[in-house]
Formats: structure tokens, C-alpha cells, sequence
């Protein structure tokens, strides 16, 4: 799946990027369907034995724009998974303590201890993406968060968190589609906000500012990787994919009992 990493250094151009692209898997969607199974499976038991090792911490990263399906993956690609280990956690307005501290501040608190997996829905980068295009702080502000993200995320990574960041890129015309489908469907309307409107008014806009994103911000220890979202088979194969090939080159194994357990008898 190298093929939708971000290389550290290289100008992105998301034109460059077909959202409907699915050259690593040609086989179609049923079979399709049935990878993505097996690579949930294979993740349940590796996040099992990442929990039981105790040692190794695995933040996952998930941006998109809305209807990207940050909570598909979160639903597809991680059932089964033991909740005790993974936690979710989602960034919405910052409330007024956050927003008395640093704007990392109320991500620092959310990121994993060992043996755990922490999927952040959304992110810090809103703080470069929101702030921006929404200009809720001038340039000289954001600009410089670029520099302190990648300071975080090494920070984190040199204390031994493996950091994965998904950038789940659809096209403008599948948003249309999904939103139109969350009015048409009765059990989809809930999930649908006015407000959507208008940052999907701005698309343009926001494509920029990921652009930057994705450009100054992949590194050797967090790489962004663009998956190909307008096939949501697909992005759950590519996103369980790297997961499951990252979590396998830990090399981890379960801890050894703390006394030889061979002579002991239950009666």
C-alpha cells in the first residue's frame, strides 16, 4: 500500500489522486468485501496481543471531509476489535477549557498509553484546516502550527507511539451523492446538518489546505497516507491493509507468566 503514502518532502496535488482508484485490488467488491473480513479478523487477534504485551501504542488518525466515512472505518475495519484496548476519540468545538489552554492541549490528554489502540476522529489538524478556511485565526497563527504538529507527533513517536494518519479522500460529485442520500433515507437524516452546506461550498478552499496538510506534515513517524474513498470497500481494505502490516512488523508476542504454571493443578 505505498503507493498511497505521502513521501516526506513531496508537493501534493490531490488532481493527482483518483478518489475511485482500487489498482491494488481488482477482484471487485464482493471479494472485496470478503478481504476487508479477513483483515478484521487478522486485527482483532493482533490488537489482542498488542493489549496482552502491554508495551507497544498505536494512534490512528482519521481526516476527511464530511461524508468521508470516518465512522464507517471506525465500524468496518476495527469490529470485533476488544474495547477494553481501542478507543475512539472525536474533536468537536473546543469548549471553553480547551480553548483556556493550548489548542494540543485537549489532543494530548486523548492519545494512547501502552498496549492501547486510540482512533482520533478528526483531529489536531483541524486547528490548520477549520482555523483556515473558516478563518477563525489569521495566517500568522496557523501557519506556524504546521511546525509545532510535526513537534508533537515526534514527540509522541520518539516515546513510542506508532502513528498512522488516513486522509479518506472522496470526490466532490460522491459527497453530492451521500448527502443527498442522508435527506432521502429516513434512517440517514439524522445524521444530516444544514451546515454542511456550507463547507462543502468551500471545497476548493479546503482541498488547498489539505493539500498543505498532506505536503508538510507526512513525516518518516506519522505518514499520511491518501486512500481512495469513493469505494468504501476499498478504503476498508486499503486502511486494513496498512494496519494490519504495520502491527505485524512489531514483532510482538505474549509476556511470559510471572511463575511456571506446568505444575499447577485445578482441582
Amino acid at each position: 500500500m505505498d503507493r498511497y503514502r505521502v513521501q516526506p518532502g513531496t508537493r501534493v496535488n490531490l488532481k493527482d489522486w483518483d478518489p475511485d482508484d482500487k489498482a491494488n485490488f481488482e477482484k471487485g467488491k464482493s471479494k472485496g468485501l470478503k478481504a476487508v473480513l479477513k483483515l478484521s479478523e487478522r486485527l482483532e487477534l493482533l490488537q489482542e496481543l498488542l493489549f496482552a504485551q502491554g508495551k507497544h501504542k498505536i494512534l490512528i488518525v482519521l481526516q476527511a471531509m464530511d461524508t468521508g466515512g470516518k465512522d464507517g472505518v471506525i465500524r468496518r475495519v476495527f469490529d470485533g476489535v476488544n474495547p477494553q484496548g481501542v478507543k475512539v476519540a472525536s474533536f468537536k468545538v473546543p469548549t471553553p477549557e480547551d480553548l483556556a489552554h493550548d489548542y494540543l492541549w485537549r489532543i494530548h490528554k486523548q492519545t494512547p498509553g501502552k498496549g492501547e489502540i486510540v482512533i482520533f476522529n478528526r483531529s489536531h489538524y483541524e486547528d490548520v484546516l477549520v482555523v483556515r478556511v473558516q478563518n477563525l485565526a489569521p495566517p500568522d497563527i496557523w501557519e506556524k502550527r504546521f511546525d509545532h504538529i510535526n513537534a508533537f507527533e515526534r514527540l509522541l513517536a520518539d516515546e513510542g507511539t506508532t502513528i498512522l494518519k488516513f486522509y479518506l479522500h472522496i470526490s466532490a460529485d460522491e459527497q453530492k451523492a451521500r448527502l443527498q442520500a442522508r435527506l432521502d433515507e429516513p434512517d440517514k437524516r439524522w445524521k444530516f446538518n444544514p451546515g454542511d452546506l456550507k463547507d462543502r461550498a468551500l471545497w476548493g478552499d479546503y482541498m488547498h489546505a489539505y493539500e498543505d496538510v498532506l505536503s508538510k506534515t507526512s513525516m518518516p513517524w506519522a505518514p499520511w497516507y491518501i486512500v481512495p474513498a469513493n469505494r468504501k470497500w476499498y478504503r476498508d481494505l486499503v486502511i486494513g491493509t496498512v494496519l494490519v502490516e504495520t502491527l505485524e512488523k512489531l514483532k510482538m508476542r505474549y509476556p511470559e507468566p510471572a511463575e511456571d504454571l506446568d505444575k499447577i493443578v485445578i482441582e
